[in-house]
């Protein structure tokens, strides 16, 4: 049930469906790579999934049931095309007569598009890692006109590799990554580490040439690369 703020909390995470969807219910579709909620059977947004194969066992012990093909038109052969476009300052990028929001932490990057019928996919164009993905605003006509455009290839798919970030210990010894605070200790207070996130991990390599690893205990996806500003992400969770 969409709660009156309009903000839905998912599975440790934030869904903003706006005020006015207050008291309706939404359907949540979920696997390891996208999320889709959907309102009186229509799609809603979808999202890039931050669960895991675990995760996704805890929903089915919460009552969650086999959900049957993703909410998407099925994409035939040749309908699908890719763009490339540099993501703007604020994080969006020019789609004929639309402003699209890509992500503000892509600012400055260039980056493929592939669109669909109903969604567009943000992707690395090095890696075709998926990078975001969001509603498709474009009618037909409006997509065949797009500047660049060609036949799209394989869809992206979302990094399943670790992220490195860093991160600089408090006056305590503290620091904190994913929504999730490790004690170093005072040894190593407003020292800049490196930490390896991965799924169920957390591997800090301290100044001193000894690796720290930790258990990851929160869901959170990683939403900042370096420890001190500017803090420029190469790769996105």
């Amino acid at each position: 049930m969409v709660p009156a703020s309009g903000n839905l909390m998912v599975c440790q995470r934030q869904f903003w469906m706006g005020t006015h969807r207050a008291g309706m219910v939404a359907r949540i579709w979920a696997d390891c790579d996208l999320i889709h909620v959907l309102i009186a059977g229509i799609r809603i947004k979808t999202v890039r999934s931050h669960l895991s194969v675990n995760d996704l066992t805890t929903l089915v012990r919460q009552g969650a049931v086999p959900a049957g093909p993703a909410p998407l038109p099925p994409v035939e052969d040749g309908d699908a095309i890719e763009v490339e476009r540099c993501v703007n300052r604020g994080g969006g990028v020019s789609l004929g007569k639309h402003i699209v929001l890509a992500a503000e932490i892509l600012a400055g990057r260039r980056v493929g598009i592939r669109i669909e019928a109903a969604t567009l996919m943000f992707y690395d164009l090095d890696t075709r890692e998926l990078l975001r993905t969001r509603t498709n605003p474009l009618r037909p006509e409006q997509v065949k006109r797009l500047r660049g455009s060609r036949p799209a290839g394989p869809p992206p798919r979302p990094s399943v590799e670790p992220v490195r970030v860093q991160r600089r210990a408090s006056n305590s010894g503290i620091i904190m990554v994913t929504g999730q605070k490790v004690a170093l200790g005072r040894l190593h207070r407003h020292q800049t580490v490196t930490v390896t996130v991965s799924e169920t991990t957390l591997a800090i390599e301290l100044t001193d040439g000894d690796t720290k690893v930790v258990r990851r205990t929160t869901n959170q996806p990683v939403r900042s690369i370096k420890g001190q500003r500017p803090r420029i992400a190469t790769q996105v969770s």
